[in-house]
């Protein structure tokens, strides 16, 4: 009987061990994707992250989505629903996510949630973001050997510091090999619409830019390139296979190593906390896929930049940077913080056109 009774403790504990809400519970996580994840750019690279989290911690979480989220109180509604689903961490990837998590967060304060590319923070809302400039440098040294008419062309989304820097680093890249090029700018105030991305690019392409890149998130920009016969970058994800003719490189960023550090964090109760704004050297972004169309001054320029970047001696906003109307905006020897880096609202010489609300 004593046997027995041992027998049947033995197997209660068991079963809890293994089912009940212990350490074996997988920490559950959920991703709110402003774009579809078929987007092939900044959703779908979001979602490869999360695809090599799970690959790497298998059963230790369980991870949802949602998709195709609009910016602001349709976000609100999705991420407290997450929340409320008994969700632990909660990753908001879009930059017009930052208010509407920072409410709801306040209502879950044992919810940890990390928001992408925003600059609020709470206790239990921690921010990251990569250095997306770095690789748009290096894409406008490859620009400014490959354009025949001294124009580049830029698809933006919103003007917000995120993406004016972008566009100033493109300039600035491909103004350090050839002093006569100019960008202009178009902007379509979506973050994901391939018409209005490729209507952006016709409109360029009209204009007389031959080497465009884009802050946008379809592949929609580079396959106008290729049907118009110029030159375009993918951008957020390897967009080589979209329109090989055109594509003369990809900017992209891998998250996947940021999810599993946070949710190796989590799982063994030490939460990461701390900002974090990773760039080439941390592994968080790239510029991949060189074509062969590219010249090898040009490969060897940016992997002289590259290797500037990585060890800290080459900063794409060190001074001395002009701004557009020719004053100095950052005097030699003089580099920009982060802080001034993510509140940038002024374009470098040689971007045409008005920055929208200035």
């Amino acid at each position: 009987m004593k046997t027995l009774k041992s027998t049947v403790v033995w197997m209660a504990a068991s079963l809890f061990a293994t089912t009940g809400a212990g350490a074996a519970d997988p920490l559950k996580m959920a991703f709110v994707y402003v774009g579809p994840v078929g987007d092939g750019g900044w959703t779908f690279a979001h979602d490869l992250g999360r695809k090599e989290a799970v690959k790497k911690l298998g059963n230790k979480i369980d991870t949802s989505i949602v998709e195709s989220v609009p910016e602001g109180a349709d976000s609100e509604r999705v991420i407290r629903d997450l929340a409320s689903k008994g969700n632990k961490i909660i990753f908001t990837t879009s930059f017009g996510y930052m208010e509407p998590t920072l409410k709801v967060a306040k209502s879950f304060p044992k919810v940890d949630f990390y928001h992408a590319t925003g600059f609020k923070s709470a206790s239990n809302v921690t921010i990251y973001n990569c250095r997306m400039y770095e690789p748009a440098y290096l894409a406008g040294v490859i620009a400014g050997h490959m354009s025949k008419k001294n124009v580049l062309g830029f698809v933006a989304s919103f003007p917000i510091p995120e993406v004016v820097r972008n566009i100033n680093a493109y300039t600035m890249g491909a103004r350090s090999v050839n002093p006569k090029i100019t960008t202009k700018v178009v902007w379509v105030n979506t973050w994901y619409d391939p018409s209005k991305e490729r209507q952006a690019a016709e409109t360029l392409i009209g204009q007389g830019a031959d080497v465009l890149l884009q802050n946008t998130d379809s592949s929609a920009v580079l396959q106008t390139a290729q049907d118009k016969g110029v030159y375009a970058f993918g951008w957020d994800s390897d967009m080589t296979a979209y329109a090989p003719k055109a594509h003369l490189a990809s900017a992209i960023e891998t998250w996947g190593g940021y999810y599993t550090k946070v949710a190796e964090a989590a799982l063994a109760g030490k939460p990461v906390k701390a900002t974090v704004w990773g760039g080439i050297k941390d592994g968080m972004n790239e510029l991949v896929s060189i074509s062969g169309m590219v010249p090898d001054p040009a490969k060897k320029l940016v992997a002289e930049k590259r290797a500037g970047i990585v060890s800290g001696k080459f900063s794409v906003f060190a001074g001395p940077i002009k701004a557009q109307d020719g004053s100095i905006k950052v005097a030699a020897g003089k580099t920009l913080t982060d802080k001034e880096i993510d509140s940038i609202n002024w374009y470098v010489e040689g971007v045409e056109g008005k920055l929208p609300g200035k």
